[in-house]
């Protein structure tokens, strides 16, 4: 018989920013540091970077698509994948979807696990946001939840995003089962 998932409660927060920021960040020192844009990105790494990110975060979302669905998705013409890699290593990676012409998504954000501490994720959401900030945008949306760094509100408020709207959700874990499936991807 196979195990169901668990469920976990989270609050999820939507913010909205109307103006690109104002800010500038110096990389932090001693690290050498590289950001390359992703286009047409191979879904194993793709879901490579999304686990290396999300695990810590219940992120499950994308790893439960099947190929097609999930090219589907980041391989479209609006959806651009970004990876950071510091010391020569992939170390996070942001993802970006223009709703419309004026409108983008930071669809994903987030740093690896050994690239925590390292005093890079304020630098690396900046550069995200320049890259968001290009062309016509006219507003860029973020969303986080209760589950995401105990930071990221926090953060994201810091680089002049606000609150519009909050709601409670559910997440759903992957079984055992599932997340096999999705590693032999």
């Amino acid at each position: 018989m196979a195990k169901k998932p668990a469920t976990i409660e989270t609050r999820v927060t939507r913010l909205e920013m109307t103006a690109p920021p104002k800010t500038s960040l110096a990389v932090p020192v001693n690290l050498q540091t590289a950001i390359i844009r992703a286009p047409g990105i191979p879904l194993h790494y793709y879901r490579y970077l999304y686990r290396q990110v999300g695990k810590r975060w219940s992120w499950y979302e994308r790893l439960r698509l099947s190929d097609d669905e999930l090219a589907a998705i980041i391989h479209g013409p609006k959806v651009s994948v970004t990876v950071l890699y510091v010391n020569g290593a992939p170390a996070g990676f942001f993802e970006l979807s223009k709703a419309d012409d004026e409108i983008v998504e930071l669809s994903y954000f987030g740093l690896f696990e050994h690239a925590l501490g390292l005093g890079i994720g304020k630098w690396f959401l900046l550069q995200a946001l320049y890259a968001a900030w290009q062309e016509t945008t006219r507003k860029v949306t973020v969303t986080t939840n209760t589950l995401d760094h105990p930071r990221a509100l926090q953060l994201y408020q810091m680089m002049g995003f606000s609150p519009v709207s909050t709601s409670e959700a559910v997440v759903e874990t992957m079984t055992d089962a599932e997340l096999l499936k999705s590693l032999d991807r």
